[in-house]
């Protein structure tokens, strides 16, 4: 049982040792073979996502707070009502 438990672990070890040399390699290639321009590119678009991201946030937040709000309205019963 112990020589399984160790092969096992010695197999996983070897795969994620593999999976990071692979990534590294592969990294290397792609850096090496693109264009400045298209990293640039990468670039641009990476933050865009990430303004998007925190613009989706904020509204995230707005909503949670007029929905409270609106909840605490109708809670105290001061909520108007739609014709």
């Amino acid at each position: 049982m112990l020589k399984r438990v160790r092969w096992v672990a010695v197999g996983f070890g070897a795969g994620i040792g593999v999976s990071v040399y692979g990534y590294q390699k592969l990294r290397g290639t792609i850096d090496r073979h693109t264009s400045p321009e298209i990293r640039d590119a990468g670039r641009k678009v990476n933050a865009i996502r990430r303004d998007v991201r925190a613009a989706v946030s904020v509204g995230r937040v707005a909503m949670h707070e007029r929905e409270a709000e609106l909840n605490a309205q109708i809670a105290n019963g001061s909520h108007a009502k739609r014709p």
